[in-house]
C-alpha cells in the first residue's frame, strides 16, 4: 500500500488551573495593545481578568439563558463553565483577547480603583497578521447599559484601533488592519443595526455556519438522522474595510460616539 492513516486523536488537555485562569494571569497576545488608546471620554477597555472581573459581570446577569440567547456557544449560562469556555476559546488563542468594558461615568464604590464600573465584554478574536484582518465579537453588554452610550463607544474605540495605522503619530497607534468583520445571528437585529450604525456593511449569510447546543431554541431543525443532535445557525456577516473606513466610516463612528457623549 502506498500510504497509510495514522492519526490518533489527541488526549484531551485539562488546564492545570481553574476557571479563573493562570496565576499570574496571562492574556497571551501576539498582537500589540495599546491601552491608552483603547480608551475614550466615556469608558475604557481593559483585559478582562476572571479574578477581578468575573463575580460582577455573572452578578449583573438575572437571567443568563434569555441573556445569550443568540450565542452559539455551549455551558455559557453557568459561570464556571463561561469562564472555562473563554479560556478556551479566547485567551489560549495567541491572536485574541477578551476586554472587559469599564464605564467612566459610572463610578463602583466597590472598586474605585477600576475608575468606573463593569458594563460588559467585548473581544477581538483571531487577528490576522497574515490578511491584517479581525473579528470583533464577544459583546456582551449587561442589563444595566443597554440603551446606552456603552455599546457604540466600545465598538467605536476598537474600530479606531483596528484601522489606525501603527505609525500615524506619538499620540495615536493602531493596528493598522485592512478588515474588521462582525458575526452575528441572522435574528439578533439590535447587533446587527448596532454594526451597521457604525459602519459595516452586510456582506451575506452563511448557512449553516454552527451546530448549536442540543436544547437551543433559536435554531434550525436538521435533516432526519443527522450526526449531531443539535439544531443549526446562519450567520450573518457584517464587515468594513479600511477603503470604507478612509470613505466616510470613520466620521460615522466619530459622529456617533460624539452624539452619545
Amino acid at each position: 500500500m502506498a500510504y497509510v492513516n495514522a492519526y490518533q486523536p489527541p488526549p484531551p488537555v485539562k488546564p492545570a488551573y481553574g476557571p479563573h485562569g493562570p496565576v499570574p494571569y496571562d492574556i497571551n497576545v501576539a498582537f500589540p495593545l495599546d491601552f491608552t488608546q483603547l480608551e475614550s471620554p466615556r469608558l475604557k477597555l481593559t483585559p478582562f481578568v476572571p479574578s477581578i472581573h468575573a463575580a460582577k459581570y455573572h452578578a449583573a446577569i438575572s437571567d443568563p439563558v434569555h441573556f445569550y440567547r443568540y450565542y452559539p456557544f455551549p455551558g455559557i449560562e453557568d459561570p464556571e463553565s463561561y469562564l472555562l469556555f473563554m479560556d478556551s476559546f479566547v485567551r489560549q488563542n495567541t491572536y485574541s483577547v477578551l476586554f472587559a468594558i469599564i464605564d467612566k461615568t459610572t463610578p463602583d464604590p466597590d472598586y474605585p480603583e477600576w475608575g468606573g464600573k463593569l458594563a460588559g465584554t467585548i473581544a477581538l478574536l483571531n487577528c490576522s497578521p497574515t490578511n491584517l484582518s479581525v473579528e470583533i465579537g464577544v459583546l456582551c453588554i449587561l442589563p444595566e447599559f443597554q440603551r446606552t452610550h456603552v455599546a457604540t463607544h466600545a465598538v467605536g474605540t476598537l474600530l479606531k484601533y483596528c484601522f489606525t495605522m501603527p505609525s500615524t503619530s506619538q499620540s495615536e497607534f493602531g493596528l493598522g488592519l485592512r478588515r474588521v468583520h462582525w458575526y452575528a445571528h441572522p435574528d439578533n437585529e439590535p447587533s446587527l443595526r448596532l454594526a451597521a450604525r457604525m459602519g459595516l456593511k452586510r456582506e451575506g449569510t452563511l448557512r449553516w455556519a454552527w451546530v448549536l447546543p442540543a436544547g437551543k431554541v433559536l435554531g434550525k431543525t436538521p435533516r432526519r438522522n443527522d450526526m449531531l443532535a443539535g439544531p443549526g445557525r446562519d450567520t450573518a456577516i457584517m464587515a468594513v474595510s479600511w477603503e470604507d473606513w478612509e470613505d466616510g466610516a470613520s466620521e460615522i463612528v466619530t459622529t456617533q460616539m460624539a452624539r452619545m457623549e
